[in-house]
C-alpha cells in the first residue's frame, strides 16, 4: 500500500519497478499512518502478503494473502485516521480508486502502483491512465539512473541511506544531480519532521491537494539542499 511519495523530480511519472525482489520491511505492501492532530502517533497499515517463492519472490509475483480483509482494513484505517479532515473528499477519491484496484487484483505491485498514481493525479503531477513499461538496465544505481532519465527527471532526490551506497556515476552520465532529500518544514509545522516517516496522506489531509502541490513546488530548492 504504497501511499508514499516516490520518484525523483518535480516532473516525474510513476514507473513500474516490479522485477526486483520483494522486501517485507519496505513500503511495497504497507504505509505508516500518522494521526491528523498528532503526527508523532503512528501506526502501520500492512497488507498481509503471500510470497510464492519465499524471500526470492519478485515484487510482481507477490499476492495479497486475504484480499477481502486487506480491502476492509485499508478502508477502515484510512477513514479512522483521515475521515475528519476538511480535505476528506480528495482523500476518499484516492482511497476509492485503490479499493477498486483491490477488487480487481491480488497483485501487490499493481495495488502499490495504483496508490502512487492516484496521489500524483490528486496533485496534478500525472494522469491516471495506464503507465507504460520504462527501459532500465540491471544494477541498482544504473537502473535508477535509467528510470530517472526516462521520466525526464531534473534531479534524483535520494534518502540519506541511499546516498551512502548508490553510485553517482550513472546519474552523472545523464547530467542528473543526485542530491539528499530533506523534507521542508514551515512555521505552522505543515510538513513537520515527525511526518517524514508517514504516508503522504497525512500531508494531503493537512494541507489539501492544491496547497500541498504548491508547497512542494515552492520548496524544490529546499528538498534538494546539500
Amino acid at each position: 500500500m504504497n501511499f508514499q511519495f516516490t520518484g525523483s523530480s518535480a516532473h516525474s511519472t510513476p514507473g513500474k519497478l516490479d522485477d526486483v525482489q520483494f522486501a517485507r520491511r519496505d513500503y511495497q505492501h504497507r504505509a505508516r499512518l500518522a494521526a491528523l492532530d498528532d503526527p508523532d502517533r503512528q501506526q502501520w497499515l500492512t497488507l498481509a502478503t503471500h510470497l510464492p517463492h519465499g524471500r526470492s519472490t519478485l515484487a510482481r509475483h507477490a499476492r495479497l494473502a486475504d484480499p477481502r480483509r486487506s480491502r476492509r482494513t485499508t478502508e477502515l484505517l484510512i477513514r479512522q485516521y483521515y475521515g475528519r479532515s476538511r480535505h476528506w473528499t480528495a482523500i476518499r477519491a484516492a482511497l476509492e480508486a485503490v479499493l477498486r484496484t483491490i477488487d480487481t487484483t491480488d497483485q501487490v505491485a499493481r495495488i502499490a502502483t495504483a496508490s502512487t498514481t492516484v496521489l500524483l493525479a490528486a496533485l496534478a503531477r500525472t494522469d491516471s491512465g495506464q503507465q507504460q513499461p520504462l527501459p532500465a538496465r540491471g544494477g541498482r544505481s544504473q537502473r535508477l539512473a535509467d528510470l530517472a532519465a526516462a521520466t525526464s527527471s531534473s534531479h534524483y532526490l535520494c534518502g540519506t541511506g541511499g546516498m551512502r551506497y548508490l553510485d553517482h556515476r550513472p546519474f552523472d552520465a545523464y547530467g542528473i544531480p543526485m542530491v539528499p532529500l530533506r523534507m521542508p518544514t514551515d512555521a505552522a509545522g505543515a510538513l513537520c519532521p515527525s511526518a517524514q516517516r508517514a504516508t503522504s496522506l497525512w500531508a494531503l489531509s493537512t494541507l489539501g491537494p492544491q496547497a500541498l502541490a504548491q508547497h512542494l513546488v515552492a520548496d524544490i530548492p529546499a528538498l534538494a539542499c546539500g
